[in-house]
C-alpha cells in the first residue's frame, strides 16, 4: 500500500525545484526500470502490481492498479514507476562528437535527442541552464533509458564555449552552408538551438561553422525541420564520413 506522504513525494517529482530538493527523479515502465537498475543510478524506492524486480524486498511496495494510477505521471499508467536519485554532477570531458543543445524546452525534443546521442556513439550531451531538465518524467519517458549511458551536463554555454575555442563549433543555422558538401572531421561541437528562435545570438557569434539541411521539397512554406529530426540528420551526416571501422 502507498502512503499519502509517498503519494506526495513522487507527484512533487513533476517539478525541477523538488527534484533539485529532494535529488530524486520517477522512471516509468518496464524497460525503463530494468536499464536504470542495470546502470550505476541508485534506486530509492519501487511500486509495481505485478512484476517481480530482482532488488532488495525493502524498495519494493507492492501496489494494486488504482495506487498506479495516483502515482503515475501518465495517461495509462504501466505496470511499475520507480524512483531513482539524481547522480552527482561530474565534470565535463571534452571528446570526440559532441551535441550541444541551446535553449531546447520540449520535453520530448530532449528525451529524442539523448537517445540519438546514444545511437550515435555520443557519450556527453551539453545543455545551456534553460534547456528542459533531463530528469523531468516527460524527457526520462522519451528516453527509452538512453539517460543511463549518456551524460546530460548543464552549463554556462558562452563560458564553456570560450575555453574550448580549439574545438571546432558547427552550428544549424538557415543560412549556413549545404551540410552534404562540407568538410566535416570527426570531433567537434555541433550546437541545436531553441525551438522556435534558434541559436542564441551570443552563441551564434561563436560558430566556427554555419551548416545546413537544404530542403529538396519545392514548397517553401514548409515549416523548418524539428530540432530533434535534425539533429538526426545532421549526426548521420557526420557519422557517416567516418572511415569504417572507427
Amino acid at each position: 500500500m502507498v502512503s499519502k506522504n509517498q503519494i506526495k513525494l513522487i507527484k512533487s517529482l513533476s517539478q525541477k525545484k523538488f527534484r533539485n530538493k529532494h535529488e530524486l527523479f520517477v522512471v516509468e515502465g518496464l524497460k525503463g526500470i530494468k536499464e536504470f537498475l542495470n546502470s550505476d543510478f541508485d534506486l530509492v524506492s519501487l511500486f509495481t502490481n505485478e512484476i517481480d524486480f530482482d532488488v532488495s524486498e525493502k524498495l519494493v511496495s507492492k501496489i494494486d492498479e488504482r495506487e498506479l494510477k495516483k502515482l503515475s505521471f501518465l495517461k495509462t499508467p504501466q505496470q511499475a514507476l520507480a524512483v531513482f536519485r539524481i547522480p552527482k554532477i561530474n565534470e565535463i570531458e571534452v571528446k570526440g562528437l559532441m551535441v550541444i543543445l541551446d535553449g531546447v524546452r520540449d520535453p520530448g525534443n530532449l528525451g529524442t535527442i539523448i537517445r540519438l546521442c546514444d545511437w550515435f556513439g555520443g557519450e556527453t550531451l551539453i545543455c545551456s541552464e534553460d534547456t528542459v531538465d533531463c530528469y523531468n518524467p516527460k524527457v526520462v519517458q522519451a528516453s527509452m533509458g538512453s539517460l543511463t549511458r549518456v551524460k546530460v551536463n548543464y552549463t554556462q554555454l558562452p563560458d564553456f564555449l570560450k575555453e574550448n575555442r580549439e574545438i571546432p563549433l558547427y552550428g544549424a543555422m538557415l543560412d549556413g552552408d549545404n551540410i552534404y558538401e562540407c568538410n566535416l572531421p570527426d570531433s567537434a561541437f555541433i550546437v541545436m538551438g531553441n525551438e522556435a528562435k534558434g541559436v542564441s545570438e551570443e552563441i551564434e557569434k561563436l560558430l566556427t561553422h554555419r551548416i545546413n539541411i537544404p530542403q529538396f521539397g519545392k514548397n517553401k512554406d514548409t515549416e523548418s525541420l524539428n530540432v530533434a529530426t535534425a539533429t538526426a540528420i545532421i549526426l548521420s551526416e557526420f557519422r557517416r564520413r567516418l572511415p569504417t571501422g572507427r
